[in-house]
């Protein structure tokens, strides 16, 4: 299977890296993509939001049969975006710690910006629920390697346009936020999840710790999308 590895805020394609190791053990075709403006020392400074969802929908275009897409928190919106614009192309979109954007909303316009861009705040910006498992040496590496996301993709509105999205099957796997909380939001109506309230085929898979889940347990979650892929 071809796999897409989107990533979230902050984080390149290397990122990764533990999970994409497994998934190609597996014998899966993996992507794992940096998007623009998330090079070292690139000019992010006019990088929108669609420019990172037109560079995943150019990778799916050159694949030869279908992908599963897989984002990570912002990657997430990203890649339903894309399912979006490729329903056809797309088997399933694995949710990591995220869950589909629904048109005109956006990823987060509420963090800092510093010189025009959004680099890796403080840790204190974060909920606790966040920070689970992430110990001093993870939090060490994740700074390290962060890079400053581009300011237009944390505040763009997400524009979606065709309906058959909805019929590509998603897996979210819920890392901070327990699933069954996800399914008392749903029954209740909740705003938060109402696009995903909309995916005909659905599945909720509980990961318990922080929101970088390829940082704290890259094992469980090189399993949990496996799981998804063999679905």
């Amino acid at each position: 299977m071809e796999l897409v590895l989107i990533p979230g805020f902050w984080l390149d394609g290397d990122s990764w890296g533990p999970v994409t190791a497994d998934l190609r053990a597996a014998g899966h075709d993996v992507h794992p993509l940096t998007l623009p403006g998330m090079s070292s020392g690139a000019d992010r400074s006019a990088v929108t939001l669609r420019d990172q969802v037109d560079a995943v929908i150019a990778v799916v275009d050159s694949l030869a049969e279908q992908a599963v897409l897989v984002g990570h928190s912002g990657g997430g919106a990203i890649a339903w975006a894309v399912a979006d614009a490729r329903p056809d192309s797309i088997a399933r979109v694995v949710f990591v710690d995220s869950g589909p954007l629904g048109d005109g909303n956006v990823i987060n316009d509420e963090l800092p910006v510093v010189d025009g861009e959004v680099p890796l705040p403080e840790w204190d910006v974060f909920e606790p629920e966040d920070l689970v498992d992430m110990d001093d040496a993870i939090r060490a590496h994740f700074r390290s390697i962060a890079i400053p996301e581009p300011v237009h993709v944390t505040s763009d509105k997400q524009v979606l346009s065709d309906p058959r999205r909805y019929e590509v099957p998603a897996t979210v796997i819920c890392c901070e936020m327990p699933s069954e909380l996800m399914r008392q939001w749903i029954a209740g109506g909740h705003p938060f999840v109402a696009e995903l309230a909309s995916v005909r085929d659905y599945e909720l898979v509980d990961l318990p710790t922080g929101h970088w889940p390829q940082f704290t347990k890259p094992a469980e979650l090189a399993v949990a999308i496996r799981a998804a892929v063999e679905r």
